[in-house]
């Protein structure tokens, strides 16, 4: 039987990062994202300190440690290197949503919350997925002020110059996971979220000469929520998801995928604004010449721009790029996506030339081949 859960959408996505500072004025500048508010020692908050960057109905939260006892912010960060720590999925009722969440299964990180102050109140809660990530539950219907208690306006003074990148919302948030986890995450979404597996790839189907990957997709049956989960699978060299798993020390969020409207411009907007992305051949935009695919879109101005396309006939196509990790380990980085025509896959038909993009970059890290003991 059902247990529908009243999932509305995505709310937000939070980073623990070593220094929030920084990483806000990154975001800003290099994804044309606004600084809306903050929360620190200036609005009341005590040892820590978060900066709340929006997009059109994208929502990043980034937070950072100040005083050594806040021990869940500064024990995540030593581990894992700046990361994503919890994503928030928007309820129409916080309690009865963990409740359902907890009896069907999930692990209970913190029970129901109410977040009051002048501008009225926040409710929220949370459950465990991976190592240290958490889903929280939320309701800011009741609050009228900046995001929640404790914020304000953002107190800078400074106007962040950047160019627009038109960032639209977040698009499904990706997980790697350890050798034999992947079905357990998969089952464990399923039973306590009521989400469903959408898509499956396995032995092959994700894969280059030397690095290899199993992965499934579940989605929300309630909203537009989508969580592809991966795994590695045997190969002759190290593959992206083994890398991922050694150098952030655990399973965890590989990365978000963003929407736009225009592809083209967000790319290039975002390269002016300093950002890195991977480089796929120039053999790849032969092929898809060679395919002779009906885009709406120049296959020169992809190729310019390094964007990829994945087209299947009658299901429409989507194109997307990936950002080169943002932070100092190869862990964290970022997609974006436009989907067109009722596109709904991610990727499939671009995944061996953006594995060899990925496999060049690890073999400059010297994270590529296999540890002899392996």
């Amino acid at each position: 039987m059902e247990h529908p859960i009243g999932i509305l959408g995505y709310d937000y996505v939070e980073f623990y990062v070593g220094s929030a500072k920084m990483w806000a004025y990154w975001h800003a500048k290099g994804m044309g994202l606004d600084i809306t508010a903050y929360s620190g020692p200036e609005t009341g908050v005590k040892g820590k300190v978060s900066y709340l960057l929006e997009g059109k109905s994208l929502r990043i939260l980034i937070t950072s440690a100040i005083d050594p006892k806040e021990y869940n912010i500064s024990s995540f960060v030593q581990r894992h290197g700046d990361g994503v720590k919890k994503w928030a999925l928007k309820v129409k009722d916080v309690k009865f949503a963990f409740d359902a969440a907890v009896k069907n299964g999930a692990i209970p990180v913190s029970t129901l919350k109410k977040y009051k102050d002048e501008n009225g109140y926040v409710e929220e809660a949370a459950v465990k997925v991976y190592d240290d990530v958490e889903i929280v539950f939320s309701n800011r219907k009741n609050y009228k002020g900046n995001f929640k208690p404790g914020f304000t306006k953002a107190i800078q003074n400074i106007k962040i110059e950047s160019h627009d990148t038109g960032l639209k919302r977040i698009d499904h948030i990706v997980g790697n996971v350890r050798i034999n986890e992947m079905d357990y995450w998969v089952n464990y979404l399923n039973k306590t979220l009521n989400f469903e597996t959408f898509l499956e790839f396995g032995m092959g189907d994700i894969s280059t000469q030397y690095s290899s990957l199993l992965s499934k997709v579940v989605r929300s049956k309630e909203a537009d929520i989508k969580n592809p989960i991966n795994e590695p699978y045997d190969g002759l060299k190290k593959s992206q998801i083994e890398e991922y798993i050694d150098e952030y020390l655990g399973s965890g969020i590989q990365h978000i995928a963003i929407s736009t409207d225009n592809i083209i411009e967000t790319i290039a907007n975002m390269k002016k604004n300093g950002v890195e992305f991977l480089e796929p051949p120039d053999s790849y935009y032969d092929m898809l010449r060679e395919q002779k695919i009906e885009i709406k879109e120049s296959i020169d101005d992809l190729q310019e721009n390094g964007i990829l396309c994945d087209h299947a006939e009658n299901q429409g196509y989507l194109l997307q790029l990936f950002t080169k990790p943002i932070g100092d380990r190869p862990t964290f980085f970022y997609e974006i996506i436009q989907r067109r025509d009722g596109a709904q896959g991610f990727g499939q038909g671009n995944f061996q030339a953006l594995f060899e993009s990925i496999e060049k970059d690890q073999k400059k890290r010297g994270n590529f081949d296999k540890d002899p003991e392996e």
